[in-house]
Formats: structure tokens, C-alpha cells, sequence
């Protein structure tokens, strides 16, 4: 067990379910990898069928030696190891360029809840808050209000459960009467927010869009999503083959695409 003190950071991810690191790339950092994922975007199709606004691209560790570098800045790593381990890694990343206008989107969570309880189970405030996966959110470009910012409901995290379906659209979704927060940031910024949290990216306004390297990190025992199954698993062909459901894909390992790999 880590006794050693930890950053704020670290606090208020535990805490509160997100942070912003101020400074985790320099301007020189920020303008060499926004320039090589744009490289990516302009000489590459998008990924999937869904991304029909053509906004964002996988793997990005893979495909961009910036990028590689970036997610494991010791600004963001020296905020999460605390809360994942020190064998902690990447199982997402993914580049994203909204365009200006955007609408956003609904309340979310990117993975869980991993400890699901009913309404009326709180979680004891003298047991820390498991966290098993994090986002981040590193900026390319600045992200004001204008440009609709990820908003965050404090302690959602806590809760053991996703947001409520009827009001997945609403702005004014509280949590425990704790309004959402907005996270803006500046360009070479990170938000932090971890994978239960209740979140959603917030309406831009004309003109306005977002540009972003985004990092899923988990403990070691959550297995990577860069690629979908259908890419790469620990099934053999044969295997696979013998498969005559749905069910029985899954049950092997065998996926349909899902948050951070669709």
C-alpha cells in the first residue's frame, strides 16, 4: 500500500471522480503533435463506420511517436499510478478533432460501474474509492466554454450506477444536488476523470471545436482495447470457427466493439 503523501491530483480524482493538470506538454510539445495526429487524420480513412463526421482515430500510440511519448508523461502518470499501480497501462487512445459546432453528447460513464449498488447503498466514506480505469483528456488546442468542454458530476463516481436514461440529455442532471462541473482547459492541459464518473461533452458554440489526444489507463488486470478482438485476441481461428452464437464468441473473448474500442 502506497503511504507515501500523493499529489492533489490524485486527492481529488479519488474524491471527486475528475482533475485538470495544468501543463503537462509544452507549447513547442503541443504544436509538433497536433501537427503529426493532423498528419494521421488527412492520410487516413476513419476507422469506423460510425465516425461519420470524421472525428477521430484509434490507436494512436501505434500511429504517431508523439503520441507514444505523450501518454507517458510523468505529469499525468505521477497523478494516476497512485490510484492504478505502478504496472498500470494504456488501454485506449484515441485522437479527437470535433468539428466546430458540435453538440456534444449524453451522460456517460466510459466503463462500469465496477462496484454496482442500488440508490439507497452509499459507499462508506472510510473505505477509499476503488478506481479501476482513468480518461484523459490531453488538449492540442485551448478548449473555452465556447468550445463545449467536458462537464463532470462530482462524486458521480461514487455512485454504483450509470446516469439516470430519462436525463441522459440534461444539462441540469445533479448529483447528490451537486451541480455539473465544466472542464475547460488551456492547450497542453489534461483533464482527468475517472471511468465511472458521470460526463459528457457540452454544446459548442459556431465557430468553436475541440482537439485532443484522449488515454484510457487501467490497472494491469483490465485487458487493452487499441485493437478490437476481431484484430487481435488470444482465440486461434479454429477456435473461433467452432462458434455458433453470439454467446459463445463472447464467452471466448470474442467481442463486439464497445466504448474504447468503437
Amino acid at each position: 500500500m502506497l503511504r507515501e503523501p500523493v499529489p492533489a491530483a490524485s486527492q481529488q480524482l479519488e474524491g471527486d471522480g475528475y482533475a485538470l493538470v495544468r501543463g503537462v506538454l509544452t507549447a513547442e510539445e503541443v504544436a509538433a503533435l497536433s501537427a503529426e495526429i493532423a498528419e494521421v487524420f488527412e492520410n487516413s480513412d476513419p476507422d469506423r463506420p460510425q465516425d461519420q463526421r470524421n472525428e477521430f482515430r484509434h490507436g494512436m500510440l501505434n500511429r504517431s511517436p508523439l503520441s507514444q511519448r505523450a501518454v507517458a508523461a510523468r505529469a499525468l502518470l505521477d497523478v494516476i499510478e497512485p490510484l492504478l499501480g505502478e504496472d498500470c497501462h494504456v488501454i485506449a487512445n484515441t485522437a479527437w478533432r470535433n468539428v466546430p459546432g458540435h453538440q456534444g453528447g449524453p451522460w456517460h460513464v466510459d466503463a462500469g460501474p465496477h462496484v454496482p449498488r442500488p440508490e439507497n447503498v452509499p459507499w462508506p466514506d472510510a473505505i477509499p474509492y476503488p478506481v479501476f480505469a482513468i480518461g484523459v483528456h490531453i488538449f492540442l488546442q485551448d478548449c473555452p466554454h465556447e468550445a463545449g468542454p467536458t462537464a463532470v458530476l462530482p462524486g458521480s463516481h461514487r455512485s454504483g450506477r450509470l446516469p439516470p436514461r430519462d436525463r441522459i440529455d440534461d444539462m441540469n442532471l445533479t448529483f447528490e444536488n451537486k451541480p455539473a462541473v465544466l472542464l475547460p482547459a488551456r492547450a497542453g492541459d489534461a483533464i482527468l476523470f475517472v471511468s465511472d464518473a458521470w460526463h459528457r461533452g457540452t454544446p459548442a458554440e459556431p465557430g468553436y471545436g475541440r482537439f485532443f489526444l484522449q488515454v484510457h489507463y487501467a490497472r494491469r488486470d483490465i485487458a487493452q482495447r487499441i485493437f478490437m478482438t476481431s484484430e487481435i485476441s488470444h482465440v486461434t481461428p479454429d477456435a473461433a470457427a467452432r462458434t455458433t452464437s453470439e454467446r459463445e464468441r463472447t464467452l471466448i473473448g470474442l467481442h463486439a466493439p464497445f466504448f474504447y474500442d468503437a
